[in-house]
C-alpha cells in the first residue's frame, strides 16, 4: 500500500450510481491496490422524515423543488466524524512508530498531555476537510484544481439535485463551490465522478506509469502532442520519421514543437498564458539569483503569470495568495500594480524594487515592510553537515511547541497548515522538541528556530541541510529569504554554500 491514500467521500441520492461508476478500469484498480478508497454516502440515510423525503417546494414560489438542509447537514456531519476518528487513529499509530524508531536514535521521552490551546485549536488538530459543491455557479475546473485537491487527505463531494440545495446549509458546509462547465445537468452526480478521476490521476500509484500524469494534455499549459503506433504506414499515412530515429533529444523537440503549435492553433487562449509565463521566465532569468523567489513557483506550477514585459513581470501565487513583482523602473511597476484587484482584505506583495513600496502603499495603504536578502543554493548535491541528528517531519502533535516559539512571526493556524502539508520538519531533545524549520507555502525554506537550550549545536545547520536536501530530490532550487541585518543567518547560509543575491527583497503587508 502506498504511502498517501486519498479518500474521497460523495454525499448523493444516488450512491449506486457513483461507485459503480467507479469501480472499473484505472480508477478500480487503484482502489484495490490501497491508493485512493471511495465512500458514498446516501443523503437520504440522514432524513428525520419517516418517508424518506429529502426534497420540499421552494419559498417565494417557483418550478421544481429544492433538497433540504437537514439530512444534508446531517450526512456531511457523519462523515466529518468518521473522517476525524479515522485520523486520529493513524495519528496515535503514528507517533507509536515515532516514538519506536526515536528510542534508538535519540533519548526522548513523551510531551506531556495538552488540553486545547489558549487560541482555540485543539492540541493535535488536523486541518479542516474541503467540501466541494459541484453547480454550474462554481469555479470552471481545471488540471490545476485538480493537482491543488490532490494534495488533500480527504474530499468530500456533495451532489445537488431537483432544483439546488437549501442556501443555508450550503453557507454552513461548503467550501469550495466547482462547475465543470457552462451547461446544466440532471445531478452532481455525473461532475463529481468526472472531478474524482482527474484527481486521482494525480495521486501517486494509480497510474502505472507515474511520468504519463506529468507528460500529457495541459502540462505545463500546452495540448499533449500528436501521438501514433503500429503499424508504420496506415490508410497511406506514415508515421513522421523523427519518432522512428531514436533520437531522444530530437524527439522531444519535435513534441514540444508539435504541442506549442496544436495549442496555438486550438486554444489561442491556453497559447497566450504559455507565452506568458516563457517571456516571464525569460526576463527573470537575467538575474536569476535575486528572483529565484518568482521563476521556482513558475517551475513548480503554482504561480500565475499575470504580466510578462520585457522590463517586468507580474506574479500571482496561488498557495500563499502573494503578489509577486519585478519592474525595470517606476513607470513599469505603474503599470504592473494596476493589475492587481483592490477590492480584496488581505493582500501581500513581494518586490524586488524599493520604488514600489511607495506604490503599494499609496494604492493599497500597506505600508508594514520587512527588508530581505535572498539566498539561493545552486549546487546540484546537498551540503553534509557533521552532527549525526535525526530528523523527522512534524505532526499535529508539534503545532503546540511550534507555536509557542514562534507565534510573533506566523499565526498557529499557518503553522498548522504547513504541518498538515508535510513541509516542517524538526529534531527531538530529551524532552520534546527542540529545533524545527520549514517550507512556506510560496516554496521559500524558512521557519527556522532553535530553541535557546538547543542553540550553538549544529541543529540549525543540520536542519537547514537536510531541507536543501529533502528540496533538491523533488527537484527544486532551495532558496530563503533572511531578514536584512541578521549576521547570523546570513553566515549559516554562506557556510552551507547558499548564494546571496546582490539585491533587496520587500515584504509588504
Amino acid at each position: 500500500m502506498n504511502g498517501h491514500v486519498m479518500h474521497f467521500h460523495v454525499l448523493t441520492l444516488f450512491p449506486e450510481m457513483v461507485s459503480q461508476g467507479l469501480s472499473e478500469s484505472i480508477l478500480g484498480r487503484a482502489a484495490q491496490r490501497g491508493c485512493i478508497e471511495l465512500e458514498t454516502v446516501n443523503i437520504r440515510d440522514y432524513t428525520e422524515n419517516r418517508h424518506k423525503k429529502v426534497d420540499d417546494y421552494p419559498y417565494g414560489g417557483g418550478a421544481g423543488m429544492l433538497m433540504q438542509a437537514q439530512p444534508v447537514f446531517d450526512a456531511c456531519a457523519a462523515v466529518k466524524e468518521r473522517i476525524a476518528a479515522r485520523r486520529s487513529g493513524e495519528g496515535r499509530a503514528d507517533r507509536e512508530a515515532a516514538k519506536e524508531a526515536l528510542a534508538t536514535e535519540v533519548p526522548a521521552t513523551e510531551p506531556p498531555a495538552k488540553e486545547a490551546s489558549a487560541k482555540g485549536v485543539p492540541y493535535g488538530a488536523q486541518p479542516p476537510v474541503r467540501v466541494v459543491y459541484v453547480t454550474p455557479q462554481g469555479e470552471v475546473f481545471s488540471q490545476r484544481m485538480a493537482e491543488e485537491l490532490a494534495a488533500e487527505e480527504d474530499l468530500i463531494f456533495l451532489c445537488g439535485h431537483y432544483e439546488g440545495i437549501d442556501e443555508r446549509v450550503l453557507e454552513e458546509v461548503v467550501t469550495d463551490y466547482v462547475s465543470i462547465g457552462d451547461y446544466v445537468l440532471t445531478g452532481g452526480e455525473l461532475p463529481a465522478m468526472v472531478m474524482i478521476d482527474a484527481i486521482s490521476r494525480m495521486v501517486p500509484g494509480v497510474l502505472k506509469n507515474e511520468e504519463s500524469a506529468e507528460t500529457e494534455s495541459f502540462q505545463d499549459g500546452l495540448l499533449e502532442y500528436p501521438q501514433y503506433t503500429r503499424p508504420e504506414i496506415w490508410h497511406g499515412r506514415q508515421v513522421p520519421s523523427i519518432l522512428l530515429s531514436g533520437d531522444h533529444a530530437k524527439v522531444g523537440k519535435w513534441r514540444l514543437e508539435q504541442s506549442e503549435e496544436r495549442t496555438r492553433q486550438r486554444r489561442p487562449d491556453l497559447y497566450e498564458a504559455y507565452s506568458r509565463k516563457d517571456r516571464a521566465v525569460s526576463w527573470l532569468s537575467k538575474d536569476r539569483l535575486s528572483h529565484m523567489d518568482m521563476l521556482e513557483p513558475i517551475r513548480r506550477g503554482q504561480a500565475d503569470v499575470i504580466r510578462a514585459e520585457e522590463g517586468g513581470v507580474l506574479l500571482h501565487d496561488r498557495p500563499s495568495g502573494v503578489w509577486m513583482l519585478s519592474a525595470s523602473d517606476a513607470d513599469m511597476g505603474e503599470r504592473l500594480l494596476s493589475e492587481i484587484p483592490r477590492g480584496e482584505k488581505e493582500l501581500l506583495f513581494a518586490v524586488h524594487q524599493d520604488f514600489l513600496v511607495e506604490s503599494i502603499d499609496r494604492r493599497f495603504h500597506r505600508n508594514r515592510v520587512n527588508v530581505c536578502r535572498q539566498a539561493v543554493y545552486t549546487r546540484k548535491t546537498p551540503p553534509a553537515p557533521d552532527g549525526g541528528f535525526m530528523v523527522r517531519p512534524l505532526t499535529a502533535r508539534d503545532a503546540d511547541a511550534v507555536y509557542e516559539n514562534y507565534h510573533t512571526v506566523h499565526s498557529r493556524e499557518y503553522l498548522l497548515g504547513r504541518i498538515g502539508a508535510g513541509a516542517m520538519f524538526g529534531i527531538d531533545g530529551p524532552e520534546g522538541l527542540a529545533a524545527f524549520a520549514g517550507v512556506h507555502e510560496e516554496g521559500s525554506m524558512g521557519m527556522l528556530e532553535v530553541l535557546p537550550a538547543f542553540r550553538r549545536r549544529g541543529m540549525g545547520e543540520a536542519l537547514e541541510a537536510w531541507l536543501i536536501s529533502w528540496m533538491l530530490k523533488k527537484g527544486w532550487v532551495p532558496y530563503c529569504q533572511i531578514f536584512d541585518g541578521n549576521g547570523p543567518s546570513l553566515g549559516l547560509q554562506k557556510k552551507l554554500g547558499l548564494k546571496l543575491a546582490s539585491g533587496r527583497l520587500y515584504w509588504i503587508s
